[in-house]
């Protein structure tokens, strides 16, 4: 097969970095876009057309060697929503690859949210977006990521997170000593590469994270951007009941409105959690040329 990889998801935050990153490593990109595109160049090929458009998609992942899945909401005020793209759109795309005479590997790039199906709407539809790969495991090689809380150039859900912190107050949703995983996108991206380059078919779940041992807690971040920042950074405990009433009149204001919410009284339980925190063994085991190499402390003023 050529050197062709499809990727959805192509103008979103990860997905852009990673077409980047192809582009740098001589791979021809066939990438899916709801937007209008003028032209196409040497490196990518421009696929107008969106989850729901099986033509679209069949142009897509046509004599393809990869197909990286990158495409999903965060957002959406009910389980439809979600289930929309996240669920029927990675069915079919498989139908799609389904239909080839070649099939290439499949990498869907989902969430450690799925660890917790009944957290919230969105953890429950990337669980079920997982479930449909899997049951493709006869008609073709697939590999599912799991990354926790990825941030990085392109970043806007974390990155409000770590202005605050520079302003001195970090925000706790939930307890104090809650554990969660942080990766930066070039070490997620890095880790898709190698995937890539792999000879070897690897099968089955992955889960990655920065290799902090034992992950971050609100506190330990506190004093990480301390030490990055030379100035006093305040735990600012937001009371359950609060964010609970904020989060319950977002998601009506948005059904009245008709947008699209992120904090939500799942996302709310997402956040309050008590642990997000990674194994990256199996991963390394797995494609052992991969090691997450960008710590936190090293890039946080950057990434603000």
């Amino acid at each position: 097969m050529p050197k062709i990889v499809a990727v959805t998801g192509a103008t979103g935050f990860i997905g852009n970095v990673l077409v980047q990153k192809l582009v740098q490593d001589g791979w021809t990109v066939r990438a899916l876009t709801r937007l209008h595109r003028s032209s196409d160049s040497e490196s990518i090929q421009w696929i107008q057309g969106d989850l729901d458009n099986l033509t679209a998609l069949h142009h897509l992942v046509n004599d393809v060697a990869f197909v990286i899945h990158c495409a999903a909401t965060v957002r959406g005020s009910s389980f439809q929503e979600f289930a929309h793209t996240n669920v029927e759109g990675t069915k079919n795309i498989l139908c799609a690859i389904a239909r080839q005479k070649q099939s290439p590997r499949f990498l869907l790039i989902s969430s450690l949210a799925a660890r917790q199906p009944g957290l919230s709407w969105y953890t429950r539809s990337k669980y079920l977006s997982e479930i449909q790969v899997i049951e493709y495991s006869e008609q073709l090689q697939w590999t599912i990521l799991r990354p926790t809380a990825v941030y990085g150039p392109g970043d806007k859900e974390l990155k409000p997170l770590f202005q605050a912190m520079y302003r001195g107050l970090l925000p706790v949703v939930g307890k104090i000593h809650n554990r969660f995983g942080l990766i930066h996108v070039y070490d997620l991206v890095a880790a898709i590469q190698i995937w890539l380059a792999s000879s070897l078919s690897v099968n089955g779940v992955f889960e990655l994270d920065d290799g902090t041992s034992g992950g971050y807690s609100y506190q330990s971040l506190a004093v990480l951007a301390q030490q990055v920042w030379k100035r006093p950074v305040h735990c600012i405990p937001i009371p359950d009941l609060l964010i609970q009433g904020i989060a319950i009149s977002n998601l009506w204001l948005a059904r009245l409105l008709h947008y699209s919410p992120m904090l939500t009284p799942g996302k709310v339980n997402e956040l309050q959690h008590s642990d997000w925190v990674c194994d990256n063994a199996p991963l390394i085991h797995a494609l052992p040329a991969w090691q997450p190499s960008i710590r936190l402390q090293d890039v946080l003023s950057e990434v603000i």
